[in-house]
């Protein structure tokens, strides 16, 4: 019995555990607009020659919100798995998801306000739920496909 359910967690809790520690790290100076425009304007540059600074400045702009679109909807699939291991019914194990990455989205902004080269904002943990959002729908989708092939005509 002891070794079912550490294989449990370490099937379903671990990269629920590990993900998130990925965003901790991610959302400390290591990620931060100074350090990602090292590489997202050399790479605009490259592509486009001669691209203003305005430009590459909206660009990396879309590129850090998409970030936090994609990295939450992983989040938020990832809680959904573990969460329907535990519940019989997908629904309340969507809702704990969405929750779930709801609240760490808000704790990661709080943590990034004592970060000197970041700073908190309600509108990404805004972006962060419509990641998680579009995260479970996607899981969803792609799960209820999976088990309910086409029919051949």
């Amino acid at each position: 019995m002891v070794s079912f359910l550490v294989r449990l967690l370490l099937k379903y809790w671990l990269p629920v555990v590990a993900w998130m520690i990925l965003l901790f790290v991610a959302s400390g100076d290591l990620m931060s607009a100074e350090h990602t425009s090292r590489f997202i304007g050399p790479f605009l540059r490259w592509l486009v020659p001669d691209v203003s600074a305005a430009t590459v400045a909206s660009f990396q702009l879309v590129v850090r919100k998409c970030a936090h679109l994609t990295c939450y909807a992983i989040l938020a699939a990832l809680l959904y798995r573990a969460f329907r291991q535990d519940q019989k019914r997908s629904a309340r194990a969507g809702v704990l998801a969405l929750i779930g990455a709801a609240i760490y989205a808000s704790l990661d902004e709080f943590h990034q306000s004592f970060v000197p080269s970041r700073t908190g904002s309600p509108w990404d943990v805004a972006i962060d739920c419509a990641g998680a959002l579009a995260g479970l729908l996607l899981y969803w989708l792609l799960r209820n496909r999976k088990s309910n092939p086409p029919q051949a005509d």
